[in-house]
């Protein structure tokens, strides 16, 4: 639509100096300059046009069919440059006939300081037969906005002026623009580490206490995964955690599947924060928390760390969202932004950022730095929204590629969660971005504005609002059906029987977990008792060399040594870098069991290896059998012995203090049978039993064995005992507030 522009800018002093400027390069005295790019024809004078007098005669900025501007106003170029499109003016007359050959002048009236080598070719141009004249113009040497006018001569003593104007970005607006992202994603990065190292370690200690109360209840595992995941601040590193503890075996696939689903609401809590303008305040936020660091200890310094990385975090959005501002006027990439409002474009280029970045959170933050201004338009951004939501599942895919079935089902059901519910959503993007509208503040269902400038100031928390929408609406279609997801899953991914292809490999410890130590002794404690079935297993097979003469065992058991040798090497050493965190005195006497049990267990072993091992090398080189009597014996306190081993395992694991007062009384039991054993050995030995004889040194070589062993199981169980009575003492009102 065209229009005639009857007020501008343009202060009065402005006015005139165009006035006189176009009195001095009229028609009598200009012309196009050589090597002009526009149709321009040397000028003639108003009166020679036609008849009709020169106050009818004015000036518009022509329109495009699309009703969008064409005038060559409000371009951008970098500084130096010649603008891309051309200015254009078009001359009317009575406002609606063209007027052909009517002299325009084109001048430059105001530009940055310092500027040099600005110019208009031509300075005077003529109109054609459609009645526009054009001008090609070269901003100057320094960024900034310049200002050009476009005057034909009056006859009421006053040029009819069109004001324009250019922009011209910094020589070095890319590489500002690089180093911009580049600077502001690595803080915005670290800051979610910060902050999530923080809340973990001021409330790591609870988050097993959390987990534990995992029950086959849907909405409380749901409720349980978003907690967690808004302290540790990433779905991924929750996911990532489920895969450990699944292959801990401290949580069934089942459980996991609505903790997956809550975790997916609880990184939504991230962007809403994110999403709220308040960068203005990012540097306060990052003093404050260094304040609070540097003036405090212990939990109160984690505190501080995470104000301090919030601040980091909405400083690093600052940054992005600066850098990108000459975005706004560059045209190639905002031909990109459009090829990305096709849906299954945007999905792609959303997986593929994010896994990249590998996380969810921080490529939601660039989107939003992107809408701030004016970048990005909401249905444009929740293609790469949903493309983000499954790139984010890419970190538990290559958590759980070496782990047990089970575990693996844990990074197969996210992905496909999140995969399931982009592709139901992806159908329907314009009816939910209109959903998303009506329930954000800023812009109603019917508002849907088409200049980037305006919708720059609600899209971010539509955006945020649209994630969260996503996996609230994600939860509440799957959650009814966990029960049938788990089957598919294990449909997808059967239980088979593993074969442990590297012996000397850890299979629980996670290093990333160290930092939250309440979480890393749990997996600590999964490898004690596997270090614990491994000892059952050396104990079991001992015992076939001396009552089935069966060689094979021995190299099993010499592996299965070397195989504890280097576990309990890695989980001590695994439990003294927990230990040299900043733990609770209650998690350093866990440190203290768990070492404590490690080093009786390899002692059960060194029994085995360095003593009876060689004994059973030698009883088979000999033709020497046990009498029936003597078997039975070595038989019934070899299994009271694995027995208390396994009570020992399982007080180790569910601190049953009932049944380490059993093992107690067990192992009084056990010491009196032996000496039982010893006493009717010795009454085969007075019958002259041909075989008790010559067996007589490795009969009590091997219940006193067996008898050491079980005194190293009962230990653990005293240990826990001792433990147990010096809390009592320490706090007794717990005791009596519990009774």
């Amino acid at each position: 639509m065209e229009h005639v522009i009857r007020k501008h800018p343009l202060s009065p002093c402005l006015i005139l100096a165009a006035f006189v400027l176009a009195a001095l390069c009229g028609p009598s005295n200009g012309s196009s300059a050589p090597g002009a790019r526009a149709h321009a024809n040397s000028a003639a004078p108003a009166d020679t046009i036609s008849g009709t007098p020169a106050s009818t005669i004015t000036i518009i900025k022509p329109s495009c069919p699309n009703g969008r501007d064409c005038s060559g106003d409000g371009q951008h170029v970098s500084a130096g440059s010649t603008l891309d499109l051309p200015l254009a003016v078009r001359v009317l007359r009575n406002r609606r006939e063209p007027v052909a050959r009517q002299p325009v002048t084109f001048s430059i009236v105001s530009s940055p300081s310092g500027a040099r080598g600005q110019r208009v070719e031509p300075q005077v141009a003529t109109s054609d037969e459609n009645g526009e004249a054009r001008a090609y113009v070269t901003l100057g040497s320094e960024p900034g906005e310049y200002i050009l006018t476009a005057s034909t001569p009056g006859l009421r003593g006053g040029p009819d002026v069109l004001v324009f104007k250019t922009y011209a970005r910094s020589q070095r607006w890319v590489f500002f623009l690089v180093i911009g992202l580049a600077g502001g994603l690595g803080l915005f990065l670290y800051g979610l580490h910060l902050s999530s190292h923080g809340m973990r370690r001021s409330t790591g200690s609870r988050l097993r206490a959390i987990l534990s109360t995992i029950t086959n209840n849907r909405l409380v595992a749901v409720c349980v995964g978003a907690f967690v995941t808004m302290v540790i601040q990433s779905s991924s590193a929750t996911t990532v955690m489920l895969v450990s503890l699944v292959q801990a075996q401290m949580m069934s696939f089942t459980q996991t599947l609505g903790i997956i689903l809550g975790a997916d609401i609880g990184t939504t809590i991230t962007v809403q924060l994110i999403a709220f303008k308040i960068t203005d305040y990012a540097l306060l936020i990052v003093g404050a928390g260094a304040l609070v660091m540097m003036a405090s200890k212990h939990k109160a310094k984690d505190v501080g760390e995470t104000i301090l990385g919030i601040g980091l975090v909405f400083y690093g959005l600052h940054v992005m969202s600066q850098a990108m501002e000459p975005l706004r006027t560059f045209p190639p990439f905002l031909d990109l932004l459009l090829k990305l409002e096709h849906p299954l474009v945007g999905l792609v280029a959303g997986v593929v950022f994010t896994a990249v970045i590998q996380s969810s959170s921080a490529f939601i933050g660039i989107l939003i730095a992107l809408s701030r201004p004016g970048l990005l338009t909401l249905d444009a951004a929740i293609p790469l929204l949903l493309g983000a939501n499954v790139g984010t599942s890419i970190t538990a895919i290559f958590a759980g590629w070496n782990a047990r079935r089970e575990a693996k089902r844990v990074a197969l059901a996210h992905t496909l969660f999140k995969a399931a519910g982009a592709l139901v959503f992806i159908w329907w993007i314009p009816a939910f971005a209109d959903f998303v509208r009506w329930i954000s503040s800023g812009a109603g269902a019917g508002e849907n504005p088409s200049a980037l400038s305006e919708a720059a100031a609600f899209v971010p928390r539509q955006i945020a609002n649209a994630h969260t929408v996503f996996n609230v609406a994600l939860t509440a279609l799957f959650l009814p059906f966990s029960s049938l997801a788990a089957r598919v899953f294990t449909r997808i991914l059967p239980d088979k029987e593993e074969i442990e292809k590297e012996p000397f490999k850890t299979k629980y410890l996670d290093e990333s977990m160290i930092a939250t130590p309440a979480l890393a002794l749990n997996l600590a404690k999964a490898e004690v008792l596997r270090i614990g079935d491994i000892v059952i297993d050396t104990v079991e097979k001992i015992v076939t060399p001396f009552v089935d003469r069966d060689e094979g065992v021995l190299d099993d058991i010499d592996l299965n040594e070397r195989r504890i040798d280097f576990l309990t090497e890695k989980v001590s050493d695994y439990l003294r870098r927990v230990a040299r965190q900043k733990v609770a005195e209650e998690r350093v006497n866990e440190v203290f069991q768990m070492m404590y049990t490690t080093t009786e267990l390899e002692l059960m072993a060194d029994i085995v290896s360095k003593t009876l091992r060689p004994r059973a090398q030698k009883w088979l080189e000999q033709d020497l059998f046990f009498s029936e009597e003597g078997k039975a014996e070595i038989l019934d306190y070899h299994v009271r012995t694995l027995k208390q081993i396994s009570r020992a395992l399982e007080v180790f694991r569910d601190l049953n203090l009932e049944k380490a007062e059993a093992m107690k009384r067990k192992h009084r039991k056990y010491r009196s049978m032996e000496m039982d054993f010893m006493r009717t050995h010795f009454e085969r030995l007075r019958r002259d039993v041909p075989e008790t004889i010559a067996t007589t040194e490795v009969h009590q070589d091997l219940i006193e064995q067996f008898a050491r062993i079980t005194s190293h199981a009962t230990n653990i169980a005293r240990m826990f005992l001792a433990w147990s009575a010096e809390e009592k003492k320490a706090n007794p009102g717990v005791e009596k507030a519990a009774s």
